[in-house]
C-alpha cells in the first residue's frame, strides 16, 4: 500500500489537490470515493467536472472491458477505427443534429488546454489576425497560448515567459452589476485609437469555473456574439468545465440563441474520466492542412468507447436532463441557505455548477477542510479562492446529494461561528 512518504519524497511540488485531501484513495464508485483505511467520502469535486456521470459507470466500464478483452484498438493516432466511427455517428445523431449544429469534430491532444490552443490557432489562421479577446477571471488552460488567455495571476506566474497575443476585457459583472461591460467592450473596439488590435476571436466561458462561478446571462452572451460578428471576429465558447450537462443541458449555451464558431470540449466528454478533448468547428472554418495541428494522442480510442455509451445512455431522451434540473433546484435551495449563514455571502453559478462566495479565501478553505474531515470532498474557486464550489456528479442519488449538502451547510455554520468568536 502506498504511503504519503513516497509522494512527498518523489512527486513534484506542483501537486495540488492532494494537499487538500490528505489521504490515499483506493477505489471509487458512483459519487463515493474510498481511501486505504476504508473510509468513504462523498465526492462533490468529480474530477473538477471530469466525472459528470460519476466514477466507474457500470455500462461504460463493461463496454470498455469488452473492447479491451476483444483486443480492440488501444492507440491508433488519427487512423480510422470502428470505435471512432461509432462515437462520431452517435455524437452526430444524439448531440449535433437535435441542436441544429453542423460542426466538424477535430480530435486534439487529450486535455482541454489543447482544444483551446487549436481554437486560438485556427481563429488566427482563418482571420489573418493575431489578437484574441479574453476576459477577466477566465481560465482556459496551462499551456502557453491558453495560459495567455487565462486571467489568474498565480497560474500566469508559472509561465516563465511573457504571455502575449491577448487583450483582456471585462466579463459580465466584473465592475459590479451597475456597469454595462458590453458598452465598454464595444466602445473600445469601435474607437480606432483605443489601442486594441482587431480581434481574431472572442474566447470565453459561459460559466467561469475556476474564475469563481461567474455565469453570463443570455443577453450578455448574445451581445458578445453580436460584437464579434460586427468586428469580423470568431466566437469561441469554452465549454470544457461547464458543458456535458453541468449546467442542465449538454452545452452550457443551449437555448440562448447563440451559434458559436468553435467549442472546445474535454473533461466529461469521455464519460468516464479518460483523457479526451475535441474542438467543434463550423465546416467553413475547417481550413487546416493535413497534420497542421496534430499530436500522438489526438483522439483516445478507449474514450471513444465510453463516450459513445455515455451519450446513448444519458442523451437519447430528456429524462437525464430533467433529473439534472431537479437536482439543480435542490442545490440552489441549499446554496441560498448557506449564503444566509454568512454575512455578505452570495450564490453564484447555475445548474449543477453552483457555489457560494463567502467573502474570504481563508474562510472558504476552512469550510472545505471541515467538509473533508466530515467525509465530503469539495473545493474552492475564484480570484482569491473565496467561492465554495459544488461540482457533484450529475448522477448522484438525491438522498446522497442531500447528505453531502447537509455536511456542507453544517461545516459552513461551524466555521463561521468559529470565525466570529475569534473576532
Amino acid at each position: 500500500m502506498p504511503t504519503e512518504n513516497i509522494f512527498t519524497r518523489r512527486e513534484s511540488e506542483a501537486r495540488s489537490y492532494c494537499r487538500s485531501f490528505d489521504t490515499v484513495f483506493t477505489k471509487a464508485s458512483g459519487s463515493v470515493m474510498t481511501d486505504a483505511e476504508g473510509r468513504e467520502y462523498i465526492d462533490f469535486l468529480a474530477g473538477c467536472s471530469s466525472l459528470n456521470y460519476g466514477h466507474n459507470d457500470p455500462d461504460m466500464k463493461q463496454a470498455l472491458i469488452d473492447h479491451i478483452s476483444a483486443d480492440g484498438i488501444a492507440h491508433g493516432l488519427d487512423m480510422y477505427t470502428d470505435t471512432k466511427a461509432a462515437f462520431l455517428e452517435t455524437f452526430e445523431d444524439k448531440i449535433l443534429k437535435p441542436r441544429g449544429m453542423d460542426h466538424k469534430v477535430m480530435m486534439v491532444g487529450p486535455t482541454g488546454t489543447n482544444a483551446v490552443e487549436a481554437a486560438m490557432k485556427l481563429a488566427r489562421k482563418v482571420t489573418g489576425r493575431t489578437n484574441v479577446i479574453a476576459f477577466t477571471n477566465g481560465f482556459h488552460g496551462m499551456t502557453l497560448g491558453a495560459l495567455a488567455a487565462t486571467g489568474n495571476e498565480g497560474k500566469r506566474g508559472g509561465a516563465g515567459i511573457d504571455l502575449h497575443g491577448v487583450t483582456r476585457m471585462p466579463y459580465e459583472g466584473a465592475f459590479g452589476e451597475d456597469v454595462d461591460t458590453l458598452a465598454i467592450i464595444e466602445s473600445m473596439l469601435d474607437n480606432p485609437s483605443s489601442g486594441v488590435d482587431a480581434p481574431a476571436a472572442f474566447l470565453l466561458e459561459p460559466v467561469q469555473g475556476e474564475g469563481g462561478l461567474n455565469a453570463a446571462s443570455a443577453d450578455w452572451l448574445r451581445g458578445i456574439a453580436r460584437i464579434a460578428k460586427k468586428h469580423g471576429a470568431l466566437l469561441i465558447l469554452d465549454d470544457i468545465q461547464a458543458g456535458i450537462g453541468r449546467t442542465g443541458t449538454f452545452f452550457s449555451f443551449e437555448e440562448m440563441g447563440i451559434e458559436p464558431d468553435m467549442v472546445p470540449m474535454a473533461k466529461s466528454l469521455s464519460g468516464m474520466g479518460l483523457p479526451f478533448a475535441a474542438l467543434l468547428v463550423k465546416p467553413e472554418l475547417d481550413i487546416w492542412k493535413p497534420a497542421e495541428h496534430n499530436g500522438t494522442f489526438r483522439g483516445n480510442t478507449h474514450a471513444f468507447v465510453t463516450a459513445r455509451v455515455a451519450i446513448e445512455k444519458f442523451w437519447s431522451d430528456d429524462s437525464f436532463q430533467t433529473e439534472v434540473k431537479t437536482k439543480s433546484a435542490i442545490l440552489s435551495e441549499a446554496m441560498n441557505e448557506l449564503a444566509k449563514e454568512i454575512p455578505g455571502a452570495r450564490v453564484k453559478g447555475r445548474g449543477m455548477m453552483m457555489g457560494v462566495d463567502v467573502g474570504s479565501g481563508e474562510l472558504a478553505a476552512e469550510i472545505c477542510a471541515e467538509c473533508f474531515r466530515q467525509g465530503l470532498i469539495i473545493e474552492t474557486s475564484g480570484a482569491e479562492d473565496e467561492v465554495v464550489k459544488v461540482l457533484a456528479p450529475l448522477t448522484t442519488p438525491v438522498e446522497l446529494f442531500r447528505k453531502g449538502l447537509k455536511i456542507l451547510l453544517e461545516a459552513a455554520a461551524k466555521q463561521n461561528t468559529t470565525r466570529i468568536a475569534a473576532e
